[in-house]
């Protein structure tokens, strides 16, 4: 009895309140479907599978953490966008001195568009970075560091996106 009660009124508070909430995320009922355009490569270090992978990681996360589904003909929200940057830094060298740090870079710009609202879109530019040690190839860290910072910029995107921050 007790379970029924809770049940009903967490269902009461979710139509009143008129929207999806999951995780601290709130999608409009009328919201249903989405769309991820592939995310153009601009950035001057070329890496080939960065923005597919990007793409598809954005698009994986609105499947896996939100009821939305993918719709490429008329979707209710839209991500497009481009990879600005992939930079390699040197950070901190001292005067004649090679840094013991390294950093990689990736910034992405975001379009995103609530076709079910026109006064909800944005543009905007993300960024994260992740140090590794001067003294390592990059080639040899490359893929875990893209995905630690593809990881957080999805993360930053999605919460943009649905938690109005």
């Amino acid at each position: 009895m007790k379970n029924s009660i809770l049940l009903f009124l967490v269902a009461l508070v979710v139509q009143i309140s008129g929207c999806y909430s999951f995780k601290g995320i709130s999608i409009q009922p009328d919201t249903k479907t989405f769309f991820v355009a592939q995310f153009e490569n601009n950035a001057r270090t070329l890496v080939p599978t960065l923005s597919q992978d990007f793409s598809e990681k954005l698009k994986r996360k609105l499947l896996n953490e939100t009821r939305l589904v993918f719709d490429n003909v008329n979707p209710d929200i839209e991500f497009s966008g481009a990879i600005m940057q992939y930079r390699i830094t040197s950070e901190a060298p001292a005067p004649g001195e090679i840094s013991a740090i390294s950093r990689l870079t990736i910034q992405v710009s975001v379009d995103y568009i609530n076709n079910k609202d026109e006064e909800d879109k944005w543009k905007q530019t993300f960024s994260f970075f992740q140090d590794y040690p001067s003294d390592q190839n990059i080639l040899d860290l490359q893929d875990q560091l893209i995905e630690t910072i593809s990881d957080q910029l999805v993360e930053d995107i999605f919460q943009k996106a649905f938690t109005n921050w």
